[in-house]
Order: structure tokens, then C-alpha cells, then sequence
């Protein structure tokens, strides 16, 4: 079959956008192949494609669980066989997964690279008709590259084990060491190797140095209708921001880590759909997400790195009509960013520090722990020991990326639940409480040991088979238990922690601190480039980007806001513009908004002529902090 007529039997397109078709044709040809593709670029079709037109199983190797999750969910709903094999699947279920890979006629396996780690998949892979190796976020595997994994230097393994298949990288962003890395880690030879330009003709990056954001915030939805995401640093704010949109009258609504499945599914389907056109959101919304007709991506707060700003931003304007990308800016901001981030990176005896508390929290002894799995409060975790949160949280994340735990943060309710009494005192109960009926029978057949033992139930799935809401199953659970029933046990936890290596305290740690140090350096430096981009007005934004990503461009855009800044400014010189801010007092007062407004210029610029202005003796400033005419 031809790669164009796969295209339009599972996919409905006719046409590949650019560069896919060329990427296709290599990994066709068993080449080694490596594709720089911006968001919104289409790599996923990239390997999907070839595999499905070649006989055989291809592995992917990703390190975010979610977007295999959906991969594997949309392939499905094509009618192609895929499979995830995610964290917390047990080893025999795990060995009937990849039984199924090897005579299950699947297409599509999808692994992290902590899974290439164990001896089964190892085993398992080998055995496998494997006709191509897909390495999605390969940015990872490179000590330069964003979010870092050693885990990655795992898929050399990988190649060990199907020596004559070819593979295929992909990512969004990569400067040209990382992709030097990669084509090394991977050991490409004879590559073939093809880079999209960084470069969004339709995109005009903006950068609003101000100290009214919601003012700027209301203007640029006004100017700009249609979808937008605003990116904020916190839960709290999407709700606050969310619920000030609302009270001026825009369709908006809210997304961050904390809400479950069901709720977040259902703000999304309301954003797609343009039901609720404005999506205020924490930094986990967007990803794997393509929404075509998003007009306008505004960051609330600095982001993190450019990496990061470029991908959230490339959310615009994916039907190639104009859209905008704006960053607005308070004077606090830079130190704000530099607290948060750097201020709270973990040096290695701080992470030493949190991984021998975690061992000491949840008392594993040295020797042991390995592949145990225990359930966090984070907050509870760092009350018991008086931890700074921001920096254990991120002392965490490098435990996890570095294969000595896995961290899991979804919010769930770890509950266990055994019966005390007889099936036949059991039944009796029920004569008297048959409302309670469903939910008895549905524990009673779905977890065959609950007599026997404490054990731990999957409340949704209870819910589920019994047709009730998760509050009215624990309400019954606290009427059973009441009723000496059963023996119920309810822990909140917002964390899951697996422990993957066995407690060794400084033997675990060391083998990891040029990668800590290596990282912590990297951090600094992306926070500089962040603080440079928003602060230099003299270079056309697009250029600014395009030179960070080692791509060349002389030609301004035209359309940022340093471009239109100079055209102003070539429009506007200061005596003009003294001259109109003088001719709009004429007719009465004015704010420094109704100034900003009539004049379009940069706050810096008015309040610098406003300044003169007032020097001068031409105007001066009411009591209601307005200028008028002296």
C-alpha cells in the first residue's frame, strides 16, 4: 500500500504537510532517520505510517505516559491494534501483553525507556517481528536537551536486541548539539536527517511589559476572538483567572493537574468543540492536543525556558491563518522566575537528603525496597520533615527521571476494604438494606479475596458496575463500616511512588551528580535566555527565537512587537507624539489607558512623553491620578 493511500484511509487527509512525505520514503527505505518537526508539525504520522505498511510490530519509546495513553486510545479508535504497557502493570499481566505482541497481530507497542530496563521485555522484544524503532522526545536522550532522561542511554539496548531494524527520532525542539547527541546515542548510521524551519511566518510574538496584566489580558482577547490557552503558573490562578474572563463576560474555563479524568475530559471536549473558547491552564494542558484554529497563546507568568515558550506558543495558528503569541511582563517577573526555578533546584545533597526521608517515610530498610509501591500526601510528606516543597518536589522529579523511583502525581484514594462477617450474615444484612444491594454484590464479584483480606479497591471501577457517583459508594462504605460490616481503610494521597532501585543512600545517589550538576547548569542558563528574550526590544522577536534554535533569519518579521514598536516609532517621533497626547487632553482628562488606547504605543513610551510632558509645565495630574491640561 502507498504511503498517501494510508494517509486517506485512516487519517481522511489527501496531502502530507511538508516534509512528512520525504521522512516517510527514508524510514521506508530502512534508513535511519532523524525528523526535527515544530509542534503542530505531525511526527506521530511520521512512524505510523511506515509501520503500518510494513509486516511487523513497531516499538515506540516515550517518556510521557499520558500521550502514549492517547496514541494508543486513537490508533484504536482507526481499528489498529496498539498497547501501552504503563507503570503499575503487574509482571504477569505485562507477560501476557507482550505474548500478544508476538502473536497478537498488534501494530503499535508503546514502551518508557524504564521498561527496556526489565529482562522480560528484553526477552520479549527479542522475539518480536520488529519492523521499525520509533524514539519520540529524543530531545531526552541528550545531557543538553530538555527534561533529560538517562533512562533513554536505555535504547541502545534496544538496538542491540533488533540489530537489523532501522530508527526513527523524532522531537520539536532541538538546538544542534542535542541533535549531535542523538544521532551519537542512537548510533544512526548512514542517517538521513531532515529539520523543519522554526520559523511561523503566521505567528507574531509579543512581549508586554506592563503592570496591569488583566488590562492587556482583556485587550488581546478582544482584538484577537476566537480559541486561546493562558498559561499560569499555579492551579489557583486558572480558577481565579478563569472566574475574572467569566465576570467580564468571555466564555472561558479551566485546566490543571488536579482535576480527574472525567472533569478534565469534559473542559476539554467544551474548549474543542468552542463552547468555551478560552482555556486558562497550568503548563499540562496542550500536549499531543491539535486544535487548529487556536487564535491567540498567552503566557501569564515568564515561562521556563524557551524549549518550553516555543512549543506552548506553536499551539497557534496551526490552519496557517494569523495568530499571536504574547508574553506579558511586571517588573517582578524576572525575580519571580528566578525563585521559582532556580532558587528551588536541588543540589545533589539535597536530593541525598529527600531520598534517604522518603526511605525513612515509608520505612524501607537499606538493602531493600526495590519495585515496592507506596502511596504519598506530598504535603504531609514535607510537613513530617519540615521540607521546602518547591525544592522536594523538584529533588523528586530527578529521583523519577533518573530511574531511583517513579513518581506518579495523580491525585486517588488508596482504599482497602475487608469483610468481617459471613457470606451468610452478609445477605442477611441485606434484607434490611437492600438499597445497598448493587454495591455490596459488585465488591463481592469483582475482588474475590475481600473476605479474606484487607484489599485495595479501584473506587471508580466499583462506582461503575454498581451505576452510582463515587460519593454515594463511600457513603455506603462508611455505613458498612459502621455497621462492623467490613474493615475500611481510606488514605488521600496525591502522589503514587515506586521505588525502582533498592535503598543504598549515598551508592544510589552518586551515580546521578554530574547529572544533577550537568542539569542545574542547564536550568540557569535556559532562565537567562527567557530574561534575555523578554527584555531586548532592539531585535525582531522572531529572530531572537529563530537564532536560539541555531537557525539563521535576517529579515525582520514585520509583525512582533519589536517590529511594530519601530515602526511607531518611525511614525511617531517624541514632539509628534508630545503633540497628540496634548490635542486628546484638549477635549478633557484622560487615564494613562484612555492614553494607551487612542495612541497605541508602548507603556514605556507614553509614560516617557507623559514624563516630558509634566517637566515641562504642559500638563499635570488630577487628583483622580488622570493628566490634563495646565
Amino acid at each position: 500500500m502507498h504511503p498517501i493511500e494510508v494517509l486517506e484511509r485512516y487519517w481522511q487527509h489527501t496531502s502530507f504537510r511538508p516534509l512528512q512525505a520525504e521522512i516517510i520514503d527514508a524510514v521506508l527505505n530502512n534508513n535511519d532517520t532523524f525528523a526535527l518537526l515544530p509542534t503542530g508539525g505531525g511526527k506521530s504520522i511520521c512512524f505510523q505510517i511506515p509501520a503500518l505498511i510494513q509486516p511487523g510490530i513497531c516499538i515506540v519509546i516515550s517518556p510521557l505516559v499520558a500521550l502514549m495513553q492517547d496514541q494508543v486510545n486513537t490508533l484504536k479508535q482507526k481499528g489498529i491494534k496498539a498497547m501501552v504497557i504503563s507503570s503499575g502493570t503487574s509482571y504477569k499481566d505485562i507477560d501476557t501483553q507482550l505474548d500478544n505482541c508476538i502473536y497478537g497481530n498488534y501494530k503499535f507497542l508503546y514502551l518508557s525507556p524504564e521498561r527496556l530496563q526489565q529482562s522480560l521485555v528484553q526477552e520479549r522484544i527479542q522475539q518480536m517481528n520488529v519492523n521499525l524503532i520509533a524514539v519520540d522526545e529524543a530531545h531526552c536522550i541528550s545531557q543538553w536537551g530538555n527534561d533529560f532522561r538517562p533512562a533513554y542511554n536505555n535504547i541502545a539496548t534496544l538496538r542491540e536486541l533488533q540489530p537489523s531494524v532501522n530508527c526513527i527520532a523524532l522531537t520539536a525542539t532541538a538546538k544542534s548539539k542535542v541533535v549531535s547527541d542523538i544521532l551519537k546515542s542512537l548510533d544512526f548510521i548512514d542517517s538521513k536527517i531532515f529539520k523543519a524551519s522554526f520559523k511561523r511566518e503566521n505567528i507574531s510574538y509579543q512581549v508586554i511589559n506592563t503592570e496591569d496584566k488583566n488590562y492587556h489580558l482583556l485587550n488581546i482577547l478582544k482584538q484577537n476572538e476566537g480559541a486561546s490557552i493562558i498559561y499560569v503558573r499555579s492551579r489557583k490562578s486558572t480558577i481565579n483567572i478563569s472566574d475574572f474572563l467569566i465576570s467580564q463576560g468571555f466564555e472561558a474555563t479551566f485546566y490543571h493537574g488536579g482535576l480527574n479524568t472525567a472533569e478534565k475530559n469534559k473542559r476539554l471536549n467544551l474548549w474543542t468543540n468552542n463552547q468555551k473558547p478560552i482555556m486558562v491552564a497550568t503548563t499540562a494542558f496542550g500536549m499531543g492536543i491539535d486544535k487548529a484554529d487556536v487564535k491567540s497563546i498567552i503566557h501569564y507568568n515568564l515561562p521556563e525556558s524557551l524549549e518550553s515558550y516555543y512549543q506552548e506558543a506553536g499551539r497557534a495558528g496551526r490552519n496557517g491563518k494569523d495568530a499571536v503569541a504574547v508574553i506579558l511582563k511586571k517588573n517582578v517577573d524576572e525575580s519571580k522566575l528566578k525563585g521559582q526555578f532556580l532558587s528551588a533546584l536541588p543540589s545533589v545533597d539535597a536530593v541525598k537528603f529527600v531520598y534517604k526521608k522518603l526511605c525513612s517515610y515509608f520505612q524501607i530498610s537499606y538493602g531493600e525496597g526495590q519495585n515496592t509501591v507506596h502511596q504519598l500526601n506530598f504535603k504531609t510528606f514535607c510537613h513530617t520533615y519540615q521540607l521546602k516543597t518547591s525544592l522536594t518536589f523538584n529533588a523528586l522529579r530527578i529521583l523519577d527521571s533518573n530511574s531511583i523511583i517513579a513518581l506518579n502525581q495523580q491525585f486517588n484514594y488508596k482504599t482497602t476494604v475487608q469483610f468481617l462477617v459471613s457470606n451468610t450474615q452478609i445477605f442477611k444484612y441485606l434484607e434490611n438494606n437492600k438499597s445497598q444491594n448493587t454495591i455490596i454484590k459488585a465488591l463481592l464479584r469483582t475482588y474475590g479475596g475481600i473476605l479474606d483480606f484487607p484489599t485495595k479497591i479501584n473506587v471508580d471501577l466499583v462506582a461503575s458496575k454498581a451505576s452510582v457517583q463515587t460519593q454515594q459508594l463511600f457513603a455506603v462504605l462508611k455505613d458498612l463500616e459502621a455497621h462492623h460490616i467490613i474493615e475500611l481503610k481510606i488514605a488521600n494521597t496525591d502522589s503514587e511512588i515506586t521505588f525502582i532501585k533498592p535503598r543504598e543512600d549515598e551508592l544510589t545517589i552518586n551515580p546521578i551528580i554530574p547529572v544533577i550538576e550537568q542539569q542545574n547548569a542547564l536550568k540557569q542558563s535556559q532562565i537567562a535566555s527567557v530574561i534575555k528574550y523578554t527584555k531586548n526590544d532592539s531585535v525582531c522577536k522572531h529572530i531572537q527565537l529563530l537564532e536560539y534554535f541555531d537557525e539563521t533569519e535576517t529579515q525582520p518579521c514585520g509583525k512582533c512587537s519589536v517590529c511594530l514598536n519601530n515602526t511607531k516609532v518611525l511614525e511617531l517621533n517624541s514632539n509628534t507624539i508630545k503633540t497628540k497626547i496634548l490635542e486628546i487632553l484638549s477635549h478633557g482628562e484622560k487615564s494613562s489607558r484612555d492614553l494607551l488606547d487612542a495612541l497605541q504605543l508602548s507603556q514605556s513610551e507614553l509614560l516617557q512623553n507623559i514624563s516630558l510632558l509634566l517637566e515641562q509645565g504642559k500638563i499635570t495630574i488630577t487628583d483622580k491620578n488622570t493628566y490634563q491640561l495646565k
